[in-house]
């Protein structure tokens, strides 16, 4: 089970959602869609990214800023 949110978190999350919804003109079930279809693609990035690694074509354990 994940860690009891602190109210920082609260409040970050409190922002992001009103940002959501203002992008999205106050539209409460636009906004919802949005999420799905930006959760939908991470996830579908997530599914490459682990092919990816499994066949070996992406190094394990390396982070974006040992690239740079």
């Amino acid at each position: 089970m994940s860690e009891a949110s602190t109210p920082s978190d609260v409040s970050r999350y409190e922002q992001a959602c009103d940002q959501a919804i203002a992008m999205c003109d106050g539209n409460l079930r636009s906004t919802i869609k949005a999420l799905i279809m930006a959760n939908e693609y991470l996830e579908s990035e997530l599914l490459e990214l682990q092919a990816a690694v499994l066949s070996g074509c992406a190094p394990v354990g390396t982070s974006s800023s040992d690239a740079a």
